[in-house]
């Protein structure tokens, strides 16, 4: 009898000679264990190998205990050592100037009370140890000293307290939005008329107004001459009444007593004298200071003029030994993104295949634990969320297929809530979908299974993901030595750091719209991303042809409802990302103007239009008719033409990463700020207006984008193709965006590494200045913790 199915009906069994009692059918290995051979299974059968993905061994707790045994690491006294040193040396000057922030408010107190410093004495806050307690102005979270009114409990934290004795107080703003207007899947694929706009312009009045009152408000808000601060009014959330007194979380010298320990240790290991890093050529450069690209440890993924970081470390896994983790550090102490190829050959292997997952998701939901099988998808395309529930009856679902019930849901979206089967949705990763227009739909599950609950319902799979990472002094969830969100005490609230999983269908041509994407965004903490699984959705050729027509119609959208501009549709065919198409007429002045960040006049949009045609044009000319997409693997190129892949190791590509330097930011932003316009949204209507062009999350760039922000900035990311089964190491403040070229389940890691925490700290000030209400404020990491 097959043990993978326990029926002895199916044919012909492949006996393991290793255990001398499993079998398994050659169906079920053909459906299961499609990557390993009768041979193989032969020789070992899953069961042997801890990778049996049946009904009773994903019930079974032995391989996670196993696996968890293989996760407590065991550091020898030295190492231990030379990690906290590096820790003291790294997080000194920060834990110094949170000091003297609190010292410095201690000398006010003094002030306001008429007497000396060595007289006050803070009281404690009253506050539950589980407790998440934020300032009421910036929402930014508050770790100790902080000044709260005694009557109504609004909190201040120092930096507001700061900035009101300066009389230029932030992060109050509440978000002024502009509503997106769901104008139907034909507007998705191009059709636009006048009504639309007139359907476009909505009146901003209340939420403006309120804005505007609520400005003056906060501007009548001031301190004292002696430095107290009053409770805010009503419309700011406190009471109006009384001063604003100092409390702390901790002991009030608890501070002042670890910076004294740790200067005082400092001096005894001398590590004021040590040298951040003696200077050494990096492993990756030859004799004369070049990368080294035969060493096979580096992928090219940028060609920037007059750089020498155009390349990336990218170790085997399996290669990576201990004196590696002080090559890593060389680099990701520069902020540059690490790629760890194979790292899933470091564990048992059990699959990563979707219908696996949700096989050993049911299998623990509906035995151990309670019910987390409701979740939800978002379309790409206009990016709206739709539920998908896995215990749901579609009277439909044995006779259709997900084009037809996802077709159903998006044409109900505006009325009801539509519940589709999550088995159609893995249906769908698998062969892929298309809408009625034959444009690919393009789905991505939404937290799933939610980050706070992966352990519980997908036990095997946590304890595998864990293991395989490489550099474990930064990403072991408790016990990294390197990874400051396991320093937190253990009683106290701790942020949400993953895994959690990212799933979304993907095709190998760049649609332009619609895309299986990630959009630009920048993390506050670091971050590792490993790509478990990948399955290539191939579209038929006349698919494709329906694909290029829907383009130049979207083309030519873009252009009236954007720039004002008439096109004609069909005058070439479309390839690749190159959309052709020629204007009947003299640009109009019909554009919409906005008071906002990045107002352009009419005459820069007709002017960038020509520019990005001309780019066009030429581009068509040189490559014939088909575009295609390159990207840069060990010196040489990974080629997608059209929907084919070509060159080394294709089969295992997933995923393309665009990161941006630090320092390039600036000049990414002001980019931003001047074409946003151009980029689409919810809806897939133009993204009205901005108030971060990284943190709204509401941008990609495509190749034609990245192209221009080259020419018009001389700037470029990082660019590079993530294969099967690599990590890529993020570093906390980069910006990011990642798309798909096939379907992908990625699941990723944060962690706070000492090298990036002044950037944590940086990014925490910026998200504090964004308005109220934005998507990206919350304080989650409370790095000043």
């Amino acid at each position: 009898m097959c043990h993978q199915c326990q029926r002895n009906d199916k044919g012909r069994v492949v006996n393991c000679t290793s255990c001398n009692r499993k079998r398994y059918c050659i169906p079920c290995i053909t459906n299961w264990y499609s990557k390993m051979s009768e041979e193989e299974i032969a020789r070992a059968c899953p069961v042997c190998r801890d990778s049996c993905n049946c009904k009773a061994c994903l019930r079974m707790d032995r391989p996670v205990n196993k696996l968890k045994k293989a996760l407590m690491l065991k550091f020898s006294s030295d190492t231990e050592l030379q990690h906290s040193k590096y820790l003291l040396l790294t997080l000194l000057p920060y834990i110094k100037q949170f000091s003297q922030e609190q010292m410095m408010e201690k000398v006010i107190e003094a002030q306001i009370q008429g007497i000396l410093q060595s007289k006050i004495s803070v009281k404690q806050a009253v506050c539950h140890p589980k407790e998440r307690v934020y300032c009421n102005n910036c929402k930014t979270s508050i770790v100790d000293f902080h000044r709260t009114c005694p009557q109504c409990y609004y909190d201040l934290c120092l930096i507001c307290c700061r900035e009101i004795r300066e009389d230029h107080l932030q992060g109050w703003e509440k978000e002024v939005t502009r509503p997106y207007v769901h104008k139907g899947l034909k507007y998705l694929h191009g059709e636009f008329d006048v009504s639309m706009l007139a359907e476009k312009e909505e009146p901003l009045d209340s939420s403006v107004k309120s804005c505007k009152e609520l400005e003056g408000v906060a501007f009548g808000w001031k301190a004292n001459e002696n430095g107290s601060i009053p409770c805010p009014p009503k419309d700011l959330g406190g009471c109006g009444g009384g001063l604003l007194e100092l409390r702390c979380m901790f002991e009030e010298t608890a501070v002042v007593k670890l910076v004294e320990n740790a200067e005082r240790i400092a001096r005894v290991l001398n590590l004021e004298k040590i040298s951040e890093t003696s200077y050494q050529q990096c492993p990756c450069y030859d004799s004369i200071a070049e990368v080294d690209l035969n060493k096979c440890k580096v992928r090219k993924a940028a060609s920037r003029e007059d750089s020498d970081d155009n390349c990336l470390y990218c170790p085997l896994a399996r290669d990576i030994q201990n004196v590696d983790l002080n090559h890593f550090q060389s680099h990701w102490a520069k902020g540059e993104p690490v790629i760890v190829r194979q790292v899933l050959e470091n564990v048992s292997g059990v699959s990563w295949e979707p219908m696996v997952m949700w096989h050993a998701f049911r299998q623990i939901s509906n035995t151990k634990h309670g019910r987390h099988l409701d979740v939800t998808a978002i379309d790409c395309l206009d990016w709206c969320e739709i539920s998908l529930a896995t215990d749901c009856y579609c009277p439909m679902s044995e006779t259709c297929n997900i084009d037809l019930i996802t077709n159903i849901c998006f044409i109900s979206f505006s009325f009801f809530r539509v519940q589709i089967n999550i088995h159609q949705f893995f249906k769908g990763y698998t062969e892929g979908c298309c809408d009625r227009e034959g444009w690919p739909q393009i789905f991505k599950l939404k937290d799933w299974p939610p980050s706070n609950k992966f352990e519980e319902c997908l036990p095997r799979h946590h304890a595998e993901f864990l293991c395989c990472l490489p550099f474990k002094e930064y990403t072991h969830h408790q016990s990294g030595l390197l990874n400051l969100a396991t320093k937190l005490p253990k009683n106290s609230l701790k942020p949400d750091m993953g895994p959690k999983t990212y799933i979304a269908y993907g095709v190998a041509q760049e649609l332009g719209r619609g895309d299986s994407v990630t959009k630009l965004h920048c993390d506050m903490s670091d971050a590792v991303n490993v790509l478990t699984h990948t399955t290539e959705v191939k579209l038929k050729p006349e698919k494709l042809d329906i694909i290029e027509k829907l383009k130049q119609k979207h083309h030519a959208q873009d252009q009236k409802e954007i720039f004002g501009m008439d096109i004609k549709v069909g005058r070439r065919k479309l390839r690749g990302f190159c959309d052709i198409a020629t204007s009947d007429k003299e640009p109009s002045n019909e554009v919409d103007h906005q008071e906002d960040v990045g107002q352009q006049n009419d005459q820069d949009f007709h002017s960038r239009l020509n520019y990005s045609s001309s780019i066009r044009e030429s581009e068509l000319e040189e490559s014939g008719e088909v575009h295609q997409e390159n990207f840069m693997e060990n010196g040489g190129f990974l080629e997608i033409y059209a929907n084919k892949f070509e060159g080394s190791e294709v089969n295992e590509a997933g995923a393309i990463w665009d990161i941006f330097w630090r320092q390039d930011v600036p000049k990414l932003k002001d980019y931003l700020k001047k074409h946003f316009k151009e980029f689409r949204h919810i809806y897939c209507c133009p993204v009205p207006k901005i108030v971060d062009p990284v943190h709204d999350q509401t941008i990609f760039l495509t190749l034609e984008h990245k192209k221009k922000l080259k020419e018009e900035y001389g700037i470029e990311p990082w660019t590079f193709i993530q294969k099967l089964g690599e990590a890529v190491f993020i570093p906390a403040g980069c910006p990011h965006q990642v798309r798909n070229i096939k379907s992908c389940i990625k699941v990723a890691l944060d962690f706070v590494s000492p090298e990036n925490t002044g950037e944590c700290i940086r990014l925490t000030e910026e998200f504090r200045l964004l308005p109220q209400g934005h998507g990206a404020k919350e304080d989650k990491l409370e790095v000043r913790g």
